[in-house]
């Protein structure tokens, strides 16, 4: 099995596929939208999902008449889990991160205040709401940033004008590149949240540090058409929904949790179902 496995992830096409899944984890992506990301025939894009799922290291799920694909972290966690089988036979300073049941303060036993960054797309809208939203809630215990992979040259003015209307601090709101985060002196983020599709799908280098991500995506308001009264309600609900989010996140016993349980709890959170 692990041979299979190696074999099929060593096509560079195939792993093309399988990163995408990682980094969209847990979520189940259509094949329709692998295909559109990846710039790749429908008939080539189910080949390769067809391989995977036949190695262990994804499953898929019917969404009526289409089809979902998700890594399956079991057989990824058992293909690692393979290759360095013997490494805590004496040498735990050998197993790579994950593969030894992890321990100990989530953060990595830093102290003060954790580090939060949220990405999306534009740093327009919704990545600028959960900055100003988890400053204001949870402010106290955690420095938090937001950051674009496209950022738009100005915030949005509905986005700014509903945060103003709930009471949250603008005066220091702005969009900002993602690559103001991987410099060398940025600050070591602990968590690394995705708000929308479009930035999930990116590759970026590895972060430093280590940070858990989580991927929270949702639909963009500043697409949304109609009166300016239909606007707002789009924006309105990509507000509420990223402050349930953070409320629940906030709320984590972090203390108290190892770093696999603390992961586990922001995959649900991600998993949340929105009210309409």
């Amino acid at each position: 099995m692990l041979l299979n496995q190696l074999s099929i992830l060593s096509h560079p096409e195939r792993m093309r596929v399988f990163r995408l899944l990682m980094r969209r984890c847990p979520d189940a992506v259509p094949a329709g939208e692998i295909a559109r990301v990846l710039d790749l025939k429908p008939s080539t894009t189910s080949a390769y999902l067809s391989a995977l799922s036949g190695a262990g290291l994804i499953g898929q799920q019917r969404d009526g008449t289409s089809r979902h694909y998700a890594v399956r972290l079991a057989g990824v966690r058992a293909l690692v889990g393979d290759l360095f089988a013997d490494c805590c036979n004496g040498r735990p300073d050998l197993c790579p991160p994950g593969v030894v049941a992890p321990s100990g303060d989530a953060d990595g036993a830093r102290d003060g205040k954790q580090n939060v960054l949220f990405i999306c797309t534009g740093n327009a809208a919704r990545s600028i709401f959960a900055e100003a939203i988890m400053r204001d809630a949870a402010g106290d215990r955690f420095n938090v940033f937001s950051a674009g992979t496209n950022p738009q040259p100005r915030l949005n003015p509905m986005a700014v004008e509903m945060l103003r209307q709930k009471g949250l601090d603008t005066a220091t709101l702005r969009a900002k590149h993602l690559s103001e985060f991987q410099a060398a002196d940025a600050p070591v983020m602990d968590f690394v949240f995705t708000v929308c599709d479009a930035a999930a799908n990116e590759e970026c280098p590895p972060w430093h540090g280590q940070p858990i991500s989580g991927h929270w995506g949702l639909p963009d308001p500043v697409k949304a058409t109609g009166t300016d009264a239909e606007k707002r309600l789009a924006f309105q609900s990509a507000y509420g929904a990223i402050r349930n989010r953070i409320v629940a996140f906030a709320a984590l016993p972090m203390e108290t949790l190892t770093r696999a349980s603390l992961q586990h709890e922001v995959d649900a959170i991600g998993q949340t179902k929105d009210e309409t």
